[in-house]
């Protein structure tokens, strides 16, 4: 996509450091031509890789190119947009789409190829650690491994697998090794599953425009309320864009929860150590991935609190350079936007400020 003609962000007081930044080995775009070679295909996987790996439309090319790039494109339009370093995940739905045994072998090549990535751009690259939920043992070793062998401190899984959710207890095994390890949890969207996403399809609002973020708060919110946290106090979970709007959302949450538990209406609603709110401003954190708009930045600070709130870009998908521009004019505190831009992002995924960093 065509960024020639924008103003170049100048260098800054901070690093860049963007947070939900995607990739794709080319290998996995072989196995997705596969699944699309089904006779029954996912509807959401369908609408989202079906489109991405078919279109001519610029846009789609755009995307497909940079997404199997871990060195010069890549680092051009970083360079171009003023971004210092990337933290970079396996693009959604990742392993997720595809069966057990081989979601959680290719999750090991997928995490060899990043980490292998990261080693050759170390001051410009950091890597999360992709796991297959279709085994929760294996993605728990899995986590391990990533931390142990690849040197990466966080975790990535892209909501839903197979319609299947991470609040059911047959997945907390995952969990555990997280908050073992100290390995927050990017909660990254996926499609809405086929039960869900009928509605959503036909008026087309089943991608990011909408579905996205209406299944991934879905997802968070299931964790909050099946008592993930209070299993697993110290877990951390990452939301993108703007928490996809849970926070804007906490009052109500906290009222109609309450609400539901005296009720006693549904046997899954049970009552909590804390309020839902509580979970969100001490469980989760957020970045602004997609969303460049310093208004809801500033109120998820107030929400969250200003420790809480990360940059992100959510390249390749959204590549803008003027968003980069936009937000560096923020009016906000200079301590407030190195956190935000910086010191946030390092503090959760444990980078370290380069000896010539801001």
């Amino acid at each position: 996509m065509t960024q020639k003609n924008l103003q170049k962000p100048g260098k800054a007081p901070y690093l860049r450091i963007a947070t939900e930044e995607a990739f794709c080995p080319s290998e996995m775009l072989d196995i997705y031509r596969n699944i699309l070679k089904q006779p029954h295909v996912d509807p959401g996987f369908q609408s989202l890789m079906g489109f991405y790996m078919s279109s001519p439309s610029e846009r789609a090319q755009h995307i497909m190119r940079c997404l199997v790039d871990l060195d010069q494109v890549r680092i051009g339009h970083m360079d171009d947009a003023g971004i210092d370093m990337q933290v970079i995940a396996l693009t959604s739905p990742g392993v997720q789409a595809m069966d057990r045994d081989l979601a959680v072998s290719f999750a090991k090549v997928a995490n060899d190829e990043l980490a292998e990535g990261v080693r050759r751009h170390p001051d410009r690259f950091v890597g999360m650690i992709a796991v297959a939920p279709q085994d929760p043992a294996e993605a728990a070793k899995e986590i391990q491994r990533g931390v142990n062998q690849l040197g990466m401190n966080s975790v990535v899984i892209n909501s839903h697998t197979h319609g299947e959710y991470l609040s059911d207890q047959k997945f907390w095994e995952i969990f555990e090794a997280a908050q073992a390890h100290d390995t927050p949890i990017y909660l990254h969207p996926n499609t809405p599953p086929a039960n869900m996403i009928g509605p959503f399809l036909e008026a087309g609002l089943d991608g990011a425009v909408y579905g996205f973020g209406v299944e991934t708060g879905l997802h968070a919110l299931r964790l909050i309320t099946s008592g993930v946290f209070d299993r697993f106090p110290k877990l951390q979970i990452i939301l993108g864009h703007m928490g996809e709007a849970l926070p804007f959302w906490a009052y109500r949450l906290d009222y109609m929860h309450a609400a539901t538990v005296r009720s006693n209406r549904y046997p899954m609603v049970q009552p909590l150590k804390r309020k839902p709110s509580d979970y969100l401003r001490e469980n989760f954190h957020i970045t602004n991935s997609g969303m460049a708009w310093p208004k809801a930045i500033e109120f998820t600070q107030s929400v969250l609190s200003e420790d809480r709130v990360l940059y992100a870009m959510d390249y390749p998908y959204q590549y803008a350079i003027d968003e980069v521009n936009a937000l560096d004019g923020m009016d906000m505190n200079p301590t407030t936007k190195k956190k935000f831009f910086q010191t946030n992002a390092q503090a959760l995924f444990k980078i370290p400020t380069p000896k010539t960093g801001a």
